[in-house]
C-alpha cells in the first residue's frame, strides 16, 4: 500500500488526465486530415504528410503507411532513446492509426471517394480548417506530455548527438517534404497549401499549449507584506516569497512580494492588494510554464 494515498491519487488523475488529452487529440488531429486535408489534396509536413504524398500518388492506405514507417522509426528510438518514449510514442502512433481508418471510412461515398463536404472548389477554407483542428489535436496531445512519432523520432535523435535544436529539425524535415510535392506532381497549388496549412496549424498549436501555461507573476512592493501574505493566502491557497527592500529615494524599509497566482484570479488577487494597502506598488506580467506544487507539473 502506498505510504502517501493523496500522491498516488493525484499521479493516477494525472495519468488518466493524460490518456484522455492523448486520445482526443488525436482523434481531433485525424479528424482535421480526414475531414478536410485529404478530400482536397492538401499536404503538410511531418510523417503523416509523407503518407499523404503517397496516398495522393499512389492511393496506399495512410493508416498502413503510418503503421509502416513510425514501426522503423520507433525501432531506432528504443535502441537511441530508451523504451518510457517509446511505448508513449508507439500508443499515440496506434491511435493515430485508428482514428485515421475510422475518418477515412466515414468520409468515404459508396463510390470510393472521399467526400468534400465545403464542395468543390473550397480548397482554401477547407485548407484553413483542416489546419487549425489539426494545430488543436497536436496542442492537446502535446499537453499530455505525448508525441505523434514519426519526425518527432527523427528530430529527439539528432537533438541527443548534434547542437541543433529540436524544432530547427522539425521545420527543416516539414520543408522538404511539402516541398516534394512539386517533384511528385508539378502543382504549385499543393505546395503553397501545404506551407498554408504548416503556418496555420504550428501557430494553433502553439495557442493551445502555451494558453494553458500562462499564468501571471506579481511583485508588490509595499509596507504592509505580513498581512498581505496572510490575507492573500487566505483567500487563494497561494503563498509568495518575500524580499526585504529599501526605497531609493525615501529610504524607507518596504517588503518585495513575489507571487504566482493562476491568470484567471490576477483580478481577484489586485483586489485583494487594493484592498489592503491602496499605497502597494504592483507590476504584473504574463510567464509561461510555472512548475511547482499547485500549478503545472514537469514532465
Amino acid at each position: 500500500m502506498s505510504r502517501n494515498p493523496n500522491k498516488a491519487l493525484r499521479r493516477a488523475w494525472e495519468f488518466s488526465k493524460d490518456f484522455l488529452y492523448l486520445n482526443l487529440g488525436m482523434a481531433i488531429y485525424m479528424t482535421g486530415w480526414t475531414v478536410f486535408l485529404l478530400p482536397y489534396h492538401i499536404p503538410t509536413g511531418g510523417w503523416v504528410g509523407v503518407c499523404s504524398i503517397l496516398y495522393y500518388a499512389t492511393g496506399f492506405p495512410m493508416s498502413l503507411a503510418v503503421l509502416i514507417g513510425n514501426g522503423i522509426l520507433l525501432a531506432f528510438a528504443l535502441w537511441q532513446l530508451g523504451w518510457k518514449f517509446t511505448l508513449k510514442t508507439g500508443y499515440a502512433v496506434v491511435s493515430m492509426a485508428f482514428f485515421l481508418e475510422v475518418g477515412q471510412r466515414l468520409m468515404t461515398d459508396d463510390n470510393g471517394q472521399l467526400i468534400q463536404i465545403l464542395g468543390a472548389g473550397e480548397s482554401t477554407m477547407a485548407c484553413v480548417l483542416g489546419a487549425l483542428i489539426n494545430g488543436v489535436g497536436v496542442g492537446l496531445c502535446f499537453l499530455s506530455g505525448g508525441v505523434t512519432g514519426g519526425w518527432d523520432i527523427v528530430a529527439a535523435i539528432v537533438n541527443k548527438y548534434k547542437p541543433i535544436s529540436f524544432g530547427r529539425v522539425l521545420l527543416y524535415l516539414d520543408l522538404l517534404v511539402i516541398g516534394s510535392c512539386w517533384f511528385i506532381f508539378h502543382d504549385w497549388r499543393m505546395v503553397v497549401f501545404g506551407y498554408v496549412t504548416l503556418f496555420v496549424y504550428t501557430y494553433a498549436a502553439d495557442m493551445i499549449i502555451n494558453s494553458a501555461k500562462q499564468d501571471v507573476q506579481l511583485i508588490i512592493m509595499t509596507t504592509k507584506g505580513e498581512l498581505m501574505a496572510r490575507i492573500i493566502r487566505e483567500h487563494t491557497g497561494h503563498t509568495m516569497t518575500q524580499l526585504n527592500g529599501e526605497g531609493c529615494y525615501s529610504h524607507a524599509p518596504m517588503n518585495v512580494m513575489i507571487l504566482m497566482v493562476h491568470r484567471h484570479e490576477q483580478i481577484s488577487v489586485l483586489r485583494l492588494i487594493q484592498e489592503v494597502d491602496p499605497a502597494a506598488f504592483v507590476s504584473s506580467s504574463r510567464v509561461e510554464g510555472v512548475y511547482g506544487l499547485g500549478f503545472n507539473r514537469i514532465k
